[in-house]
């Protein structure tokens, strides 16, 4: 039986509690009964994200592939279906899966990610490519980002009042604006849900694939501000920190044929949510002190920056 990595345990433990150590005592024998099933041996070190193990394979049928298991999470239930609905178009190719175990074999692709390349044009092309090239039709069962937004409208009326010094008010008033003209009405694509340059790995049958969707149905400009959203580091420590977040914007619009209005707007919606957020429940990379202090700085400022 495979070993669980350390790291991994805690961490899904310290989240979950007593449901996650139930969980994580059981995955070595979920994983052992999964290879035998789809005629699979280990091929490689146990690697891990935030919420799921990943396994390195060698498939009878597949050849090279991953044998991926998530703690079952709501947020973790579309995955597959997003990865059917592409059917290996810019993004990993979904060889089996079995939606009771939160489980599926994928195909293989190298372990080094997009944020590793070094350029942040290239990392914001390279986003802007899949992302076009991920919005094809949504099937019926993909949750609809515009039903979301009746819930992100009362959610940033609430954080409004309740940190009502937090930021401007004309950059609250855009944000709901945003929601109130582009949430409702969304087209049915999919969208990828979490695209950011650590979920885009190398990989030979393309350049680049994608990994790790949300899955979605909605417009394809919000992916572009979940990519910025992940790269404020990057825009902050710029001269001018709004007009490169401005620029940017326009190069993942460019990419991703989108209407560089469309995508500013989303982004400013998010950088919004951020601030909010970082207030109300800090980040995992920062849960107090000053580095959760600089973010929360940081994600307020390119709310500013992106209202216009």
């Amino acid at each position: 039986m495979i070993g669980i990595p350390g790291e991994f345990e805690q961490s899904t433990i310290a989240r979950e509690g007593e449901r996650g150590a139930a969980w994580v005592a059981l995955l070595p024998s979920l994983v052992d009964e999964l290879l035998q099933r789809w005629n699979c041996v280990p091929d490689g070190d146990v690697l891990h994200g935030g919420v799921g193990v990943i396994v390195p394979v060698h498939s009878v049928e597949a050849g090279p592939a991953v044998l991926k298991v998530s703690f079952p999470h709501p947020g973790n239930v579309h995955e597959p279906d997003a990865f059917a609905a592409w059917g290996g178009r810019g993004a990993v190719r979904l060889h089996a899966r079995d939606d009771d175990r939160f489980a599926m074999l994928l195909e293989r692709a190298q372990p080094s990610t997009l944020a590793e390349c070094g350029d942040p044009d290239e990392m914001v092309r390279v986003a802007g490519m899949l992302s076009r090239r991920l919005a094809v039709p949504a099937p019926e069962g993909l949750p609809r980002q515009s039903v979301r937004a009746r819930h992100w409208e009362s959610r940033l009326l609430t954080d409004a009042a309740e940190f009502e010094a937090a930021l401007p008010a004309r950059v609250v008033d855009a944000a709901l604006a945003t929601v109130r003209e582009l949430g409702f009405v969304q087209p049915e694509l999919v969208i990828h849900g979490d695209l950011h340059p650590r979920n885009v790995l190398r990989a030979e049958r393309e350049p680049w694939l994608a990994v790790d969707p949300k899955g979605y149905a909605g417009d394809p400009a919000w992916d572009g501000g979940t990519l910025m959203k992940s790269m404020g580091l990057v825009f902050i420590e710029a001269d001018d920190p709004g007009k490169e977040v401005h620029r940017a914007l326009d190069l993942f619009a460019d990419a991703a044929e989108l209407e560089p209005e469309r995508v500013r707007r989303w982004a400013q919606l998010q950088a919004v949510e951020a601030a909010y957020w970082a207030r109300r429940h800090g980040f995992r990379r920062a849960r107090g002190g000053p580095e959760l202090d600089r973010l929360t700085a940081l994600a307020g400022h390119l709310a500013e920056a992106l209202t216009v």
